[in-house]
């Protein structure tokens, strides 16, 4: 971020909600200049963009919950050329002694833009990778439910009436036995067999609808995926997942991510220093996107298995006394790197080595 040129310069914090958000403005000495609050429509940005250039010359937005009440603002405010700044939640124990409402959180997020303490930008959300991440939700949610309608089925074919239970077990195959229950005719509700029947059929049926609705989403999110990232899904155990994972993280807006080593700690695979007087350690990283992290876990997983480049670089760590969950550590941020280098730099992607330690 620039120094602030002159005095009159003004930073907006944004503290967002559902309904309304709440803005304070600072001077670039830190005065605290006003304050205000808007519906989150955009009637009500409109009216915080003129108020702000009321006060003086605006240098930047801090904002807060910019991928959630605060995306449609952000939005706004980057159409038309201003400079916004993600704000993280205001520090628990400063928020413990200092009280909280609207106006002292969006204050808070003034001073972190002052501070030089928020530094990341927003994604933009109006690209293709957005509809990849509308895609990802819509998949997630139905995975989940399909797992849930599985473990149901199991537990009322356990606890079903001993002939249906016997006549069930017979049939092998997941697939085998849920269309088997999808068929079944249970008749009017006069028996525990009845009811269980009636019950499993309708679970059945929900597993495979939602079944049905993956398959439609995976081919969706490979056809996006393939047009904008080809060559991270064909590189060795990617795919369409792991690529639509990696460019949720990103975003529709890679510049915003500064180097590989930004990159790693998006993604949880970089290393915390934890060293202290003459002792030199590091802790493992607990932070990061989560879903990204076990995205290159299973990435690691896979290349560990049928990966020669990876394979050597196992034999040659484990040989210098590495254990194994070391090694997947060391490898995770190999493939964070690779990964930054199909999606974030240009020109082409940079394979990453397994020289390194």
């Amino acid at each position: 971020m620039n120094e602030i040129s002159t005095s009159t310069d003004i930073i907006i914090g944004v503290d967002t909600h559902k309904l309304t958000h709440a803005a304070v403005a600072i001077s670039a000495l830190g005065a605290r200049l006003g304050t205000t609050t808007i519906p989150a429509n955009c009637s009500g940005y409109q009216a915080l963009q003129a108020w702000a250039q009321s006060l003086g010359s605006i240098r930047a937005f801090g904002i807060e919950g910019t991928g959630s009440y605060g995306a449609g603002l952000s939005r706004f405010l980057c159409e038309h050329g201003y400079p916004v700044f993600e704000v993280n939640r205001p520090n628990r124990q400063l928020r413990h002694q200092k009280g909280k409402d609207d106006a002292l959180d969006a204050e808070s997020a003034a001073r972190s833009v002052l501070a030089g303490q928020a530094m990341a930008l927003p994604k933009s959300g109006t690209n293709r990778v957005e509809m990849i991440h509308h895609l990802k939700v819509a998949r997630d949610t139905a995975v989940k439910g399909r797992s849930q309608a599985m473990q149901t089925l199991k537990a009322i074919i356990v606890s079903a009436p001993s002939a249906l239970r016997e006549q069930l077990d017979r049939l092998a195959g997941k697939m085998t036995l849920v269309r088997h229950l999808a068929a079944l005719r249970p008749g009017p509700l006069t028996s525990t067999t009845a009811s269980a029947k009636t019950s499993l059929r309708a679970i059945a049926r929900r597993w495979l609808t939602l079944n049905e609705e993956i398959k439609t989403h995976d081919a969706h999110l490979e056809q996006l995926t393939s047009q904008l990232a080809p060559e991270l899904v064909k590189a060795h155990g990617m795919g369409a997942g792991t690529a639509a994972e990696m460019l949720i993280l990103v975003g529709d807006n890679p510049e915003r991510i500064r180097s590989e080593a930004a990159m790693a700690k998006l993604c949880g695979a970089c290393p915390i220093p934890a060293s202290s007087g003459k002792t030199n350690r590091h802790r493992l990283n607990r932070g990061g996107n989560r879903q990204a992290n076990a995205a290159l876990y299973r990435v690691v997983i896979v290349r560990m298995r049928a990966h020669q480049p990876t394979l050597n670089y196992v034999k040659r760590r484990t040989a210098e006394g590495k254990s194994k969950p070391e090694i997947i550590r060391c490898l995770k941020r190999f493939v964070a790197r690779e990964i930054f280098g199909y999606l974030c730099r240009s020109p082409g992607p940079t394979q990453s080595t397994l020289s390194g330690s």
